[in-house]
């Protein structure tokens, strides 16, 4: 791992390098992604086929395209007691979050005595993407699809790469099932996403996409903006553990690892300390833990990368320098928590005390685990249930309350130079 200490002379320049957002957008990626949205646009299914063959290895047809009931009932046979207790507890909390999080209707009297308010409806019809890569994300399909279904999205349609036979792993299936997923699709990628929010012969278009992905999937929804609503555009995993010589190294150096292990190399984590001790017996713990883990290979990669063990001056500076990275998780484990939730303000979760680590977040404490990443949460928040609602105003006026408004109307009227504004209101008086 890279260490980096206040005393050095060259501190403030290398945090700077640290904390310039790289660029979410390659533009070779981007043009590749174009292409791809470009053929599934045009031939559809046949489109959405050549590219699972190209990229999945999976040979399918049309009518293979969509998870067959059989499929679905095979693998709920499947699902032994310990994996249905831990989607049903996982579930259940999440579930339970979201309708504390749901926005409600509501209405009042202006001062015309008018009723005005809001409605708020879920989506009718959304696509949820759930990446394959090296390991089926499970946590991921409770943590997108649940929220959709509290909601009250009608419709919720998964799109998930299939393996090189043409399945989509049994697991997967029997959480996105339990969450309330209406339809699941064997197409990952771009292309999945296109097919989504373009639509083809067999899946019908969204109203907007959810999850998160690759390069490419994230360059697909950032250039179908426009076709579709999308929620945001999340990449690789980060932690920072902001710590001071209350901390133990231990738990420091498990989380930085377990945030490191999914697999891409670009997972980034942070020690941010007050602590020269904690900094280097963390750096012994992760030396010490990493050879035991079954994905250390991927983990060493990450760390290499993009793994900082930072010694800050003060309290005050690290969290000055939590909220320049905006990480995605922030773990504190320091004696002076509730300063620290109060003053930062750009991560996209809080994990408090040695008792929370960021894996409870991942899997079962509630909160969607799709957060912001690359400095995203400077700008932008995690994924909650309210985004599978669309808003509604609503306006009730009576007549006389419409008399009361009527000189103000006018007056708005005139000054913008829109006569009919005025004599729409006049007319009904």
């Amino acid at each position: 791992m890279n260490v980096l200490k206040f005393s050095d002379k060259d501190f403030a320049a290398r945090l700077d390098q640290l904390a310039a957002t790289s660029s979410l957008f390659d533009p070779a990626v981007e043009e590749r992604a174009s292409g791809i949205i470009a053929a599934v646009r045009e031939r559809g299914d046949a489109a959405l086929l050549e590219l699972t063959e190209r990229f999945d290895g999976a040979q399918l047809s049309a009518e293979q395209l969509a998870v067959s009931q059989a499929e679905f009932f095979s693998a709920s046979l499947a699902a032994d007691d310990s994996l249905r207790a831990a989607v049903t507890e996982a579930e259940k909390n999440i579930a339970t979050f979201a309708k504390k999080s749901l926005r409600k209707d509501w209405s009042a009297r202006n001062s015309h005595g008018a009723v005005v308010g809001e409605k708020f409806d879920g989506f009718g019809r959304v696509g949820i993407y759930i990446p394959g890569g090296t390991a089926p994300l499970v946590s991921t399909a409770l943590m997108t699809i649940t929220l959709a279904r509290v909601a009250g999205c009608r419709e919720i349609a998964v799109c998930t790469p299939p393996g090189r036979d043409g399945s989509v792993n049994p697991a997967l299936l029997f959480a996105a099932r339990t969450a309330g997923a209406t339809e699941i699709y064997k197409a990952g990628g771009a292309q999945a996403i296109a097919a989504l929010a373009l639509g083809t012969a067999t899946i019908r278009p969204v109203q907007k996409v959810f999850g998160p992905g690759n390069a490419y999937v994230v360059a697909a929804k950032r250039l179908l903006v426009g076709h579709v609503a999308i929620d945001l555009l999340p990449g690789p995993s980060e932690v920072l553990v902001l710590a001071d010589d209350s901390a133990n190294p231990k738990f420091i150096a498990a989380d930085l690892l377990a945030q490191a292990e999914h697999g891409s190399g670009h997972e980034r984590v942070w020690l941010v300390t007050t602590s020269a001790k904690i900094l280097k017996a963390t750096k012994r713990e992760i030396a010490r833990q990493l050879p035991k883990l079954a994905r250390r290979e991927f983990i060493a990669k990450a760390l290499a990368n993009n793994g900082w063990l930072i010694q800050v001056k003060s309290l005050a500076d690290g969290i000055a320098l939590v909220n320049r990275l905006a990480p995605e998780h922030c773990e504190l484990m320091i004696r002076q928590q509730q300063q620290a939730v109060e003053q930062i303000t750009t991560a996209g979760a809080l994990f408090l005390g040695a008792w929370s680590p960021t894996v409870l977040g991942d899997y079962v404490a509630g909160p969607s685990h799709t957060l912001p990443t690359g400095g995203a949460g400077r700008s932008f928040a995690g994924l909650t249930v309210e985004q599978f609602q669309r808003r509604t105003s609503v306006v009730d006026y009576s007549r006389p309350a419409l008399k009361k408004a009527l000189r103000s109307v006018q007056k708005f009227a005139e000054l913008e130079g829109l006569d009919a504004h005025g004599k729409s209101a006049a007319i009904r008086l």
